[in-house]
Formats: structure tokens, C-alpha cells, sequence
């Protein structure tokens, strides 16, 4: 076990997380336990639409990658002994490789989907090595592979890679536009003016605010397609989701496996963003928080559902919120598990228009962009340095631009390619003389 932050010898293996009434609410506080549920509904409803998009994308069943997000999220929690802030969601990272490994069409269920599952298993496998290797040898190489620079130009990059999301998501028509926008404004007079709980709870509320605008709009006011809850009133209750086994092909291992790195690059990340939120070192706990994830993606993978990651939609979360508590975090895993067994609760959620979502993800890409920002601060990094600038930069705009590179079968896409590149640069790069 790590010492603890007072140096008084092995830290318990989980906090006792104290009561705070207030905010911020740090990872080893909570809030009351009648707001615990909300909050994780909150985290639950951010990550949904990416969780459930993700396997679609690639054939998967997407209520077994929902049920698999909330297994993920638990296992993640009990191996950081309830120490880092995180929820685990189906990883985007795998998309490209799980494609062309198996030569999916891009529609209905991926006939060759066992191989993928081969291919994630491996990619769990080399990410948990990566974990207990740390754990073994220490951080500290990590601080130095990848100081405040670098990982602040990640952090960015994730954050930037990701906006074209939220972007197209409330572009597709004037009333899509004005939902969108006006999802924003909702969550933004949320955070900042609502009483008490209410603040605590600003993309739900804005989330709700602007589903039942869309729907006065559409279903009311037949402005655009109306809202279908068809789906939701023929979903049954309770439904197991179909369980496949991964088969091994060296092929797709070979192709799929390397996405580790890109899910180390991911993490870390994550990890050192939250530690600018919270004021909090969260390093030492980075060899756990790689293992933990690498476990859950195997675990997902050999049982059907996709590869898992942190998600930067809850640290967006956590930024508008200022509530780090981990119990939030596994109760939303919780949640999760309950949702994966129900359609009906899933069908409800995608009904959710796309403007919302899209509304949503823009101020959560947002904060998590200028979470980049804090770190730089927090950690005083100098930007006349022509080595810091070129970093930065160049990290930036390869993920804003979503750069891919392919080397034969293998592409490292937007963050990937801004992740090696931030490393290589700093590293090669020299500061002038003062």
C-alpha cells in the first residue's frame, strides 16, 4: 500500500469518506447519501449517449457495453480502494482497429465479433502489465515521461479532439441549433444560480429543461420529427443482454492490442486532470488506476462487451459539479448495472434528442479543455519557452484536427497521435539559454 499524504505509515484500504454539506466535495468526502443517487444519475446520463453509441459503431450489443460500463466502474473503484474519481464507458480508442479487423459494414449486429473480443482481451492484457509494472517500479518515471507540459497538452487535446461531437451535434437545422444552445444556457443559470441541490445538478436539469422544449417544439407544436417513445412503452422491464466468447486471431490481436497505449495516454490524463481539480496528488495511485482499467477491459471483452476507458464526459461532470466524491462514482456504476438490464430504462435515455445531447457535450468538452489550462497554471508551466510552445501547440492542433496516422493495418488516431507527439517533442526539444 501507498503511505498516505500525512507519511503516517499504510493508508486503510478505503476512505471513510466524511460529510460535506457544501462544495467542492473531495474524492474521500461525500454528499448526503439522498443526493448520492441523483448525482449518479447525472454521471449515468452524461456518459450514456457515448457509451451506447460506441458499440453501435462496431456492432456491439449496446446494453451489454452499458452493463459492462457500470461492472467496469465498480471493478476500477475497488482496485483504487475508492481513491480516484472515475467512470469506465466504452472506449471510442477502439473504433477504427475493431473495424478493420473484423470488416464490419457499419450496420446491424458485427458478424465477427468474437475476434474483436480476442483482439480487446489482448489490449486489456498489455494496459494491466503497463499497471502492475508501474505499481512495481513506482510513478515517478511516469512525472518524468509526461510532466504538466505534456500532460496538460494531452488534456487539452482530448478535450479539443472531442469538440466536433457536441459541435455537429446541434448543426443539423436552425431548431437543432437553437435546442442545442439553449441546453447550454440551461446548464450554465443552472451552476450558477440555482438553490442549493439544484446546482449540484445542472446538466440533468438542463438535460430535462431542453428535452421538453424539444418536445413542446416537435410532438406539440410539429416544428421537426416528433420525439418516438414507441420504443420505450414496447422495451420490456428486465432483459439479459446476449453474452459472446472472444475467439484469439493473432491478426487482430496484433491490430487491436496496441490501443493500450492510447488508453495509458487517456488515463493519465484523467488522473492528472482531476488532480488540478481536486488539489489533490493523485500520482501515486496511477500503477492502480492503469491495472484497474486494463482488468475491466478484459473483463468486458470476454463476455461481449466493448473496451473500456475513463470518461472524459464525467470529468466534465465533475468540473461543472466541484463533487469528486468516489462513492458518487459507484453508485453510478450501479445505476448503470441497472440500466444494462432493462431496456426500458435504456430506451427511455436514447430518447433524449441529439441537439440535447450535442448542447451537453459542449460544455463538457469545453471544461474538460480548459481543465488544460489548469494544469498549466497549477503548475507554473512557462509558455516563452520555445519548447513548451511547440508542445503545446502541435499536440493541440493534431488533436483538434483529428490527425490519423496508418501503419498497415494499425491507426492511431486524433489523441494518439497528439499524445506521441507531445512526448517525442518535449523530450527531443531542448529550451534556449536564458
Amino acid at each position: 500500500m501507498e503511505p498516505n499524504d500525512q507519511g503516517q505509515g499504510p493508508e486503510p484500504r478505503f476512505p471513510r469518506w466524511r460529510l460535506t454539506r457544501g462544495t467542492p466535495v473531495q474524492p474521500d468526502e461525500r454528499p448526503p447519501f439522498g443526493q448520492v443517487f441523483v448525482l449518479a444519475l447525472q454521471h449515468v446520463v452524461a456518459m450514456f449517449g457515448s457509451t451506447a453509441l460506441a458499440p453501435v459503431l462496431m456492432g456491439f450489443d449496446p446494453n451489454l457495453a452499458v452493463l459492462f460500463s457500470g461492472i467496469a466502474t465498480l471493478l476500477f473503484f475497488v482496485v483504487v480502494g475508492g481513491r480516484v474519481p472515475s467512470y469506465l464507458g466504452s472506449s471510442f480508442a477502439f473504433i477504427a482497429v475493431v473495424i478493420a479487423a473484423t470488416g464490419y459494414n457499419g450496420s446491424g449486429p458485427n458478424p465477427n465479433l468474437a475476434v474483436a473480443l480476442g483482439g480487446i482481451v489482448a489490449a486489456g492484457m498489455v494496459y494491466a502489465l503497463i499497471g502492475a509494472g508501474v505499481m512495481l517500479a513506482g510513478h515517478a518515471w511516469i512525472g518524468r515521461l509526461m510532466p504538466p507540459t505534456v500532460t496538460g497538452a494531452i488534456v487539452g487535446a482530448i478535450g479539443l479532439n472531442l469538440a466536433p461531437i457536441g459541435v455537429k451535434g446541434i448543426s443539423g437545422s436552425s431548431l437543432d441549433m437553437g435546442v442545442g444552445l439553449f441546453t447550454v444556457a440551461a446548464v450554465a443559470l443552472a451552476a450558477s444560480f440555482l438553490p442549493g441541490m439544484a446546482r449540484r445538478l445542472p446538466l440533468l436539469i438542463g438535460a430535462v429543461a431542453a428535452t421538453i422544449l424539444d418536445a413542446v417544439l416537435s410532438n406539440g407544436l410539429g416544428l421537426a420529427k416528433p420525439l418516438d417513445f414507441t420504443r420505450v412503452a414496447e422495451a420490456p422491464w428486465f432483459g439479459w443482454p446476449h453474452v459472446v466468447a472472444p475467439v484469439f486471431a493473432w491478426q487482430a490481436i496484433w491490430l487491436i492490442a496496441p490501443v493500450a497505449v492510447v488508453l495509458v495516454a487517456e488515463n493519465l490524463g484523467h488522473v492528472k486532470a482531476i488532480g488540478a481539480m481536486t488539489g489533490r496528488n493523485l500520482d501515486p495511485y496511477l500503477g492502480r488506476a492503469f491495472l484497474g482499467d486494463g482488468l475491466a477491459t478484459i473483463l468486458s471483452g470476454s463476455l461481449g462487451g466493448t473496451g473500456v476507458t475513463t470518461y472524459a464526459e464525467n470529468m466534465g461532470v465533475m468540473a461543472v459539479t466541484r463533487i469528486y466524491s468516489t462513492l458518487v462514482f459507484a453508485a453510478a456504476g450501479v445505476v448503470a448495472i441497472l440500466f444494462g438490464l432493462s431496456p426500458k430504462f435504456g430506451a427511455a435515455i436514447l430518447v433524449i434528442p441529439g441537439p440535447v445531447i450535442g448542447g451537453l457535450s459542449i460544455v463538457v468538452f469545453g471544461l474538460i479543455t480548459a481543465t488544460a489550462g489548469r494544469i498549466f497554471v497549477e503548475n507554473g508551466v512557462d509558455f516563452s519557452r520555445t519548447r513548451t510552445l511547440l508542445t503545446v501547440g502541435t499536440a493541440l492542433v493534431l488533436g483538434a484536427g483529428d490527425f490519423t496516422m496508418s501503419v498497415g493495418d494499425f491507426r492511431l488516431g486524433g489523441i494518439g497521435t497528439a499524445t506521441a507527439a507531445a512526448i517525442l517533442l518535449y523530450h527531443v526539444l531542448r529550451d534556449e539559454p536564458a
